[in-house]
């Protein structure tokens, strides 16, 4: 708390570009760590017009740990009224307020409220902004070890096993790193099911409690960090981070929907007689209404090759 107390007091007297005129100011809270809280969130919650929260306890609690104090109006934001209240807060922002929208803790609209505002403020050309910080996601890819270039952002996969799975079996052929949330009591269920859609031989991290004393990253296989579940069951917030499938796991989980060179020979030559064309263009047209799990295409040459051998 020391080092915060010179962050919140140096800040006070400052000013913050983003309330110059009105607009929506989207910001990030602390995840976990309020040593994470950013000079220029201490100031938008200082000097922003209106807060709109999440939970109001949780900002009030914020402020305090923060040896700040809310300085503008602050109103219930959440998932059961953003879309009613929007309207009602960019009239404000329209009339020269600043708004400003935080969750409990990340990133507004990722899992949290935020999204209704930011689309009607995009309708009605009123300017929104976002004061950037912690992201449990992004902290758990970072941790996890796995590969960073490509991901996706899958959250909370649904709570019903028939759904699960059916979640989970769309996303065999993914060859991202795929992120997703889960709760503690149902985190035993949940492996369970990402055992049998990817495998126990997956590459996986979980973590859990991230920035705070009891921060836990658990690397490896699904089959091995699912026992681990079992022997030592995590508590607290939980990310999962899952390797996407290789190129052979995804042309394994494709299963009938990829053709190989023979199929896509045969459906050439059918294609060309059907449609009248020359059956070059038959197996380029083919080719490319086919491609193959990583994007890519089966070669054109190998085709044509099999075709000629087939008419002969």
């Amino acid at each position: 708390m020391g080092n915060l107390q010179g962050t919140g007091k140096s800040t006070a007297n400052s000013t913050d570009n983003t309330m110059t005129n009105g607009k929506v100011v989207l910001a990030a809270t602390p995840i976990g760590n309020v040593a994470d809280a950013s000079a220029r969130l201490v100031n938008l919650i200082e000097h922003a017009d209106i807060v709109a929260a999440e939970d109001t306890r949780r900002l009030f609690d914020l402020a305090r740990r923060l040896e700040i104090h809310v300085g503008g109006r602050v109103v219930a934001y959440h998932d059961h009224n953003e879309r009613e209240k929007s309207d009602s807060l960019l009239d404000e922002v329209e009339a020269g307020a600043t708004v400003l929208v935080v969750s409990d803790a990340g990133m507004p609209t990722i899992n949290d409220p935020g999204l209704a505002i930011v689309r009607r403020a995009i309708e009605r050309g009123i300017p929104v902004t976002c004061a950037p910080g912690p992201s449990a996601a992004l902290d758990a890819l970072t941790l996890s070890g796995l590969p960073t270039d490509r991901f996706c952002y899958e959250g909370f996969v649904p709570r019903k096993h028939s759904e699960r799975m059916k979640r989970l079996r769309a996303l065999a052929t993914e060859m991202r790193t795929m992120i997703f949330f889960e709760a503690p009591h149902r985190i035993e269920d949940t492996m369970a099911d990402l055992e049998e859609a990817f495998g126990a031989d997956r590459h996986m991290a979980l973590c859990r409690e991230l920035t705070k004393d009891f921060e836990e990253i658990r690397r490896d296989t699904i089959g091995a960090i699912r026992q681990s579940v079992i022997n030592d069951p995590p508590r607290g917030e939980i990310v999962l981070v899952v390797s996407g499938a290789s190129e052979d796991e995804a042309v394994e989980a494709a299963g009938s929907a990829v053709l190989g060179v023979e199929e896509l020979a045969q459906l050439a030559i059918e294609t060309a007689r059907a449609q009248n064309v020359r059956i070059k263009e038959a197996i380029t047209a083919v080719v490319r209404e086919h491609p193959l799990p990583d994007g890519s295409y089966v070669s054109r040459k190998d085709v044509y090759a099999l075709v000629l051998e087939m008419k002969n």
